[in-house]
């Protein structure tokens, strides 16, 4: 049966080494379990401390050998993930594009098949990154017209939050939060207004 989420309590968050050293490794406990649920550093960097509870959206990957736990902030990161997992020849590693550029990157690596973007991801090289360009071109047109478009956040954005005083944690956790009420195409100003309005009450 497939994963939505899981929901408990934060035992630890590891980081990684080698090729791998983008990601973290969360351990949460759930109903007497330890999950082990790799993260990206960003999502990682939003969670509460260890002790606190926590839900997080999931993917579970299937290997030959293993099985995988793959987390994120929110549902869309999650599904905008599951989408670059059916790209030939990019498959987990899709979380390295999602830990380097968020949904925001999805816009940055489509226009125009920039493979400069997509070649930034851990583990892409240039001729990967060109063909991932092309076939992500084309899937990323269709999520968006069955999702209605997806809010991405200016980067404006982030770096006035980040002026403004607000940790990098605290301005993730925020537009985490708000995104989902966010319009595609919102102006710097609601964006601004709603994350400044959830972090006065947070």
């Amino acid at each position: 049966m497939p994963l939505s989420h899981l929901q408990g309590a934060i035992v630890e968050v590891q980081p990684l080494r080698g090729k791998a050293k983008h990601l973290r490794l969360l351990i949460l406990a759930v109903g007497g379990l330890g999950y082990e649920v790799l993260l990206t550093q960003r999502t990682a960097q939003a969670l509460p401390a260890a002790g606190e509870m926590t839900q997080v959206f999931v993917h579970l990957a299937v290997r030959d050998d293993r099985l995988e736990l793959f987390g994120f902030g929110s549902r869309a990161e999650r599904d905008f993930f599951r989408l670059l997992m059916g790209v030939s020849g990019w498959g987990p590693g899709g979380l390295g594009f999602v830990g380097c550029f968020g949904l925001a990157g999805s816009d940055r690596g489509d226009r125009g098949g920039n493979t400069r973007v997509l070649s930034l991801t851990p583990g892409v090289g240039t001729k990967t990154a060109e063909r991932l360009a092309l076939e992500l071109k084309t899937k990323l047109a269709d999520w968006r017209e069955g999702t209605g478009g997806v809010a991405t956040v200016p980067t404006d954005v982030e770096l006035t939050l980040l002026a403004l005083g607000y940790t990098a944690a605290e301005v993730t956790q925020a537009l985490a939060a708000v995104s989902p009420q966010i319009p595609p195409r919102a102006e710097i100003e609601d964006w601004l207004k709603a994350a400044i309005a959830w972090l006065s009450k947070s």
